[in-house]
């Protein structure tokens, strides 16, 4: 019964993402989705809807959005939020912070249905993300979509499409692309001064028992207060459960947890850097070993992953892979290796830690190969035109994505990059799930495993 409740909300969820109202809409008149993107004049307003006022909308993408509004002739207008407190208060906070009112919208088929909206930020439950992204460019609105861009490949492959057909500007939150120091580790290693990446060693820990949990709010909820069936928008049709709607990281299949919300952020510069779309082979395990709390997805995992190019396996690099939420010794790592040393994105030093010295390549009939230190770029220059907080890295991202609205140029965390992302992700979910090694059909851009 749950595979035919499965299928049944997706195929109408799909359907009405995959057409979207506003495309429809223009193409009954003869005009072309891409033509419609325009470059806006700095006398244009563009005006911004709300898609989810989550904790990460207030906390972060409020005022990082506010720190350039002025400047870049911005403002927020609306919200839709299918949980009335929410909008309410999304209501509240905007005019404490700019003075406004906006408009509230119960959900989303009321937001595109209203005129004069021109983009919209997304920061839902982390399996809505895909699906409302492409509703949003199929209804004519750029979008900054929270990451992961995508926890299945279905619901990945319906944004890249409605993408690539609308011509819409979509900037997915992978702000590590728009952070000084990563441009400038990108470019030292695309410039072949570091030597080739053979080995990528990444973690995330930390040590917190409530991570992702919201016990206050899981109590005060309530189901007449919101809308259930649309939250679950192609998941299975199931009972009432506050929990998934307000912990829903700790729930499949409403979150990958560690792989979604952490290594999407981290796997995304190993493709950056690489030139790589993916990982040609996962393995992977994890668990609940601490936290028996009822959450379904792991407080520990560990990936091992193989990159380089398909047709060539004599040449690649091994990426390990692994978070906790039980002990946070080792902290937040993204350590680079080349044989001539290492590059730090924790300390942003490039060091000759490791290279190959003199004695031992003379046992090799080598010449030594130690990388000249330095200090990569770091600090966050923040070119902003009012000072709101929020943190750097996601300021400087957002200003990225209101610029190439204006522009129309790809932003820097472009819908494929989003794309290639969840496919790292879903590799290692699906390697863990089913403990095979997993690999990737790249002709019929499936996940396969062995």
């Amino acid at each position: 019964m749950e595979k035919n409740n499965l299928e049944n909300s997706r195929r109408d969820f799909i359907k009405k993402a995959s057409l979207g109202v506003g495309v429809l809409g223009l193409s009954t008149m003869g005009v072309n989705a891409k033509s419609y993107s325009r470059i806006m004049g700095a006398n244009d307003r563009v005006q911004v809807g709300i898609v989810g006022f989550s904790n990460r909308f207030r906390g972060s993408l409020v005022p990082s959005f506010m720190n350039h509004a002025k400047e870049l002739n911005f403002e927020f207008v609306a919200v839709s939020d299918i949980w009335n407190r929410r909008r309410d208060e999304a209501e509240a906070y905007i005019k404490e912070k700019t003075g406004n009112t906006i408009k509230k919208y119960r959900n989303n088929d009321e937001l595109h249905a209203a005129k004069g909206i021109d983009a919209v930020i997304i920061s839902t439950a982390d399996f809505q993300h895909a699906l409302m992204a492409a509703e949003a460019v199929r209804n004519g609105k750029d979008v900054y979509v929270e990451k992961p861009m995508a926890e299945t490949l279905e619901d990945a492959k319906i944004l890249l499409k409605a993408v690539q057909e609308t011509g819409k500007i979509l900037q997915v939150g992978s702000q590590r692309r728009s952070a000084p120091n990563y441009i400038a580790a990108n470019e030292y290693i695309r410039s072949g001064k570091f030597g080739d990446i053979n080995m990528v060693e990444m973690t995330w820990n930390v040590n917190q028992p409530g991570r992702w949990r919201l016990p206050k709010l899981v109590s005060e909820i309530r189901q007449e207060d919101t809308d259930w069936d649309r939250f679950l928008m192609n998941r299975p049709k199931v009972a009432w459960d506050p929990r998934k709607y307000l912990e829903f990281r700790l729930f499949w299949p409403y979150s990958s947890g560690i792989w979604g919300q952490w290594m999407a952020h981290q796997i995304d510069t190993v493709h950056w850097f690489s030139g790589l779309n993916h990982p040609r082979s996962v393995v992977a395990n994890g668990g609940i070993y601490t936290w028996k709390d009822g959450r379904q997805n792991p407080d520990t995992a560990t990936a091992v992953m193989d990159y380089g190019p398909a047709n060539d396996m004599s040449k690649g690099f091994q990426v390990l892979y692994s978070s906790r939420f039980t002990n946070s010794a080792g902290d937040v790592k993204e350590l680079y290796y080349s044989n001539g040393g290492m590059l730090n994105l924790d300390t942003n030093q490039v060091t000759s830690e490791g290279g190959l010295t003199e004695r031992s390549a003379a046992e090799m009939g080598m010449k030594a190969n130690l990388l000249t230190p330095f200090t990569l770029a770091s600090a966050a220059k923040m070119e902003t035109s009012a000072n709101t907080g929020g943190d750097p890295m996601t300021s400087l991202h957002m200003r990225n994505w209101m610029e190439c609205v204006r522009s129309r140029k790809t932003p820097n965390a472009s819908v494929q990059a989003g794309y290639n992302h969840s496919v790292a992700n879903i590799m290692a979910r699906t390697a863990m799930e089913t403990g095979k090694r997993v690999t990737f059909d790249d002709a019929k851009q499936e996940v396969v495993t062995s």
